[in-house]
């Protein structure tokens, strides 16, 4: 990645520049559109651009303004609730985007649904204070700032993110991510350090958030991921992950480092359906607007429940996330029929 200054100095004036050619551009796309009488799907990514490049250098300008008055580092997650809820709520209004979600942090004020936490069952009175390691599914555009948004805004949470170094290419995160404890991972790097000193002092209200993954799913990826683990001679690992259709198979490193760093933490697995089939540019434009509804389920597991022993909890990983699996599978066979026809590795 460039160095600080070099990439903001070209990614921030860009962003100014494509906000304003957005916003120059809409009116006469918005009178043809009229003029043709319909609603057109290029009216609808065109309004939501207009929210993005509004939001974003509204969020840019917000970080420079903190920065000039010297504030309080953690008053960037209100920089970026207000991001990520605007883009929410445009995606909803504009792009047809609709959640809901089972499950939920019992005792914490404002979750989605109040749920009980799902097996393995919930945290209620002051463990709906603890701190939290959320290990999520990566499948589809967006599905890190859904989550990002519910966990801030749902749950009232202050997340820290693991997340690809080449995100600093968009200058919000870039800015506001580099201002509050966030970890941005390189490709082949040494990341799990890294990540061991992200979940440490973590505050009752505070959430690591993990995507074990380590990037969004494709089949082709899971099938790597699958010859990687034949490779390294994790026979029983490799196994279990092929029969996981919906899944990669989870990277236990970031996440041991995080539960040594963090013995009082409690887990929330988190699994979603209906973004899943866009891995492509010409995917999302035909999938807009969204006709279905895109489901997630929550999963959590207090503290006191986690193995202690290295490998009790690399099983315990495996056997979360083969659980995770067959929710995507139950959930995926009532709209959506299973496309990953060849599986061979």
């Amino acid at each position: 990645m460039p160095p600080p200054f070099l990439r903001r100095s070209l990614s921030i004036p860009l962003l100014f520049v494509l906000a304003l050619l957005v916003a120059a551009v809409f009116p006469v796309v918005f009178v043809l559109t009229l003029a043709g009488g319909r609603r057109s799907r290029v009216m609808r990514f065109l309004w939501f651009a207009l929210a993005w490049g509004g939001l974003e250098s509204a969020a840019v300008l917000g970080c420079g303004r903190l920065w000039l008055v010297r504030a309080d580092p953690d008053r960037h997650y209100d920089v970026i609730r207000r991001y990520v809820g605007g883009l929410y709520r445009s995606a909803q209004r504009r792009l047809g985007l609709r959640i809901e979600i089972e499950g939920g942090f019992e005792g914490d004020a404002g979750g989605p649904e109040g749920g009980t936490g799902g097996p393995g069952g919930g945290a209620s009175g002051p463990e709906g204070d603890r701190p939290l390691i959320v290990l999520s599914r990566h499948a589809g555009p967006g599905d890190a700032l859904l989550l990002v948004h519910h966990l801030m805004s749902g749950y009232r949470r202050r997340p820290r993110v693991v997340m690809k170094a080449q995100l600093q290419l968009d200058p919000c995160i870039d800015i506001a991510g580099n201002r509050l404890p966030n970890v941005f991972v390189a490709p082949g790097g040494d990341n799990v350090p890294g990540i061991g000193r992200l979940a440490r002092d973590l505050g009752p209200r505070d959430a690591v958030v993990i995507f074990p993954e380590g990037g969004n799913f494709t089949p082709d990826r899971r099938r790597r991921a699958i010859r990687r683990l034949v490779r390294l001679r994790r026979w029983r690992e490799a196994s279990r992950a092929a029969g996981m259709r919906h899944l990669m198979p989870p990277r236990p490193g970031g996440v041991l480092a995080a539960l040594d760093a963090a013995p009082g933490a409690d887990v929330v697995f988190v699994a979603h359906v209906g973004l899943e089939d866009m891995t492509s540019v010409g995917e999302v434009w035909r999938s807009v607007p969204l006709t279905h509804t895109v489901r997630a389920r929550w999963w959590r597991f207090p503290a006191e429940d986690v193995p202690r022993d290295r490998e009790a909890r690399i099983d315990w990983l495996y056997t979360r996330w083969e659980e995770a699996d067959a929710w995507i599978a139950s959930h995926r066979a009532e709209s959506t029929p299973d496309h990953r026809a060849d599986d061979h590795i």
